[in-house]
């Protein structure tokens, strides 16, 4: 009996597999309904614009209902961790410095990429677009640069301005860190309202396939294939980032600081790639990524204990392309021009709020809802993007972690903790 219900369990579909039927289901049934079925009130009035509209739009609304707890919890506990980083000096400092640097270059390389590419050209999401899309204002960069300090953070909280939010959390959570046992009960708490948080999170992503099939119906029903290409062009968009930031910026980066092969690194950590390609979870890989460092690259355990579990909170490069990405996409799909105070939003937003974030299969849509609030785009064009955003979690992942990685072998090299001799060993065939 005990084996059979295993064997139920291992048949079980994971939510990755779900969301890629929700997808498929919702494009097909789109697609017949906009070629072979007439219009008619049943189809238009009952369907597209009742089930579909009420099941998509209501999973928007419980996306929207996460973001503001979810995120100053998560930040509170993040930079609270952060602040112990006086324990271990400069190298602290230089860690979370390169971890924000590479976060912000990761948003600019896909910003880039996206305005060159143009994903969302073509693709007239007014279509599906039944209330009015608001206009992101042209804000000067001194005035963003204010507006990231609130006036009243409980107002801030309430309104949902999230660059405000993330300031307030920040130094909440730092400020808990220096406090230390006098406001353990108030950090527990924090803690613990992000458990809840996280537990929250799952449970509405649990009704993401629905969301996905009903809103993927929709599109399609109203757009057919037009909005086909797009998405596609989309995909190609996130995908030339990561690879520009992974092989580009990375390696660059690597051999400036270190002089190390940028080939024979990426032979050495390979594997972690691969374990994070195929797990999709950048926390699973902190000790194979500690080990590999150790033993083939040549890094000091003292360093990298510290600096991989601090990359796998804060430092989510991947993440912050498919942001960025997505920010232009769904921008040029609504007709909206964000301007330079605009795209400087994006990237302080998808910075700041990569710090924090739970190393967990799809909060980082969760937190591109923040983006678009942010900049005052509709939170409607992510249903487009979740039904392949899976698909490139995998890849996201595998450049999160080596992200970190790198940035570990550079601080290494910086500090002395760097054993050239292991990295230019040759590998033994069985190893």
């Amino acid at each position: 009996m005990q084996e059979k219900e295993n064997g139920k369990e291992k048949k079980k579909l994971g939510l990755t597999t779900k969301i890629f039927i929700g997808l498929i289901g919702g494009l097909i049934l789109g697609v017949i309904l906009n070629l072979f079925v007439p219009n008619s009130y049943f189809r238009d009035t009952v369907l597209v614009d009742g089930v579909f509209y009420v099941v998509g739009n209501g999973f928007i609304r419980l996306m929207k209902m996460l973001v503001v707890p979810l995120v100053f919890c998560s930040l509170v506990c993040g930079s609270s961790a952060i602040g112990d980083t006086k324990s271990l000096g400069k190298v602290g400092g230089k860690t979370i410095g390169f971890y924000l640097a590479t976060t912000a270059l990761a948003v600019t390389v896909a910003i880039t990429v996206a305005t060159v590419i143009r994903p969302g050209i073509g693709l007239d999401m007014s279509a599906i677009e039944t209330g009015e899309v608001s206009t992101a204002e042209s804000v000067s960069v001194t005035d963003t640069i204010l507006n990231i300090i609130p006036e009243n953070p409980i107002g801030a909280l309430a309104d949902g301005t999230m660059l405000q939010i993330i300031l307030f959390a920040l130094v909440v959570g730092v400020l808990l860190a220096k406090m230390g046992e006098r406001a353990e009960l108030i950090a527990n708490l924090f803690n613990q309202c992000n458990d809840l948080m996280m537990e929250m999170t799952n449970l509405i992503m649990g009704l993401a396939p629905f969301g996905v099939f009903c809103m993927i119906s929709r599109t399609f029903a109203n757009l057919g294939f037009d909005a086909f290409v797009p998405l596609l062009k989309y995909m190609g968009s996130v995908v030339l980032g990561l690879f520009i930031q992974c092989f580009g910026v990375y390696m660059v980066l690597l051999v400036i600081f270190t002089r190390l092969n940028p080939v024979k690194f990426v032979k050495k950590f390979f594997p972690v790639m691969a374990f994070a390609f195929s797990t999709s979870t950048s926390n699973a890989t902190i000790p194979m990524n500690i080990d590999v460092l150790e033993e083939r690259v040549g890094v000091s355990r003292k360093i990298s204990s510290f600096t991989i579990p601090l990359g796998a909170t804060i430092n989510m490069d991947g993440t912050s392309i498919m942001q960025g990405v997505a920010v232009v996409f769904a921008a040029q799909a609504y007709g909206m021009q964000l301007g330079v105070g605009g795209y400087l939003t994006v990237i302080a937003t998808a910075t700041l709020a990569s710090i924090g974030t739970a190393g967990i299969p799809s909060v980082g849509l969760v937190t591109l809802s923040m983006v678009f609030t942010a900049v005052g785009l509709p939170v409607e064009a992510i249903m487009l993007i979740m039904g392949v955003d899976r698909i490139l979690d995998m890849i996201r992942t595998a450049v999160n972690i080596t992200g970190d990685a790198v940035c570990t072998t550079i601080v290494a090299h910086q500090n002395g903790e760097l054993d050239r001799e292991v990295f230019n060993r040759m590998e033994e065939k069985n190893a």
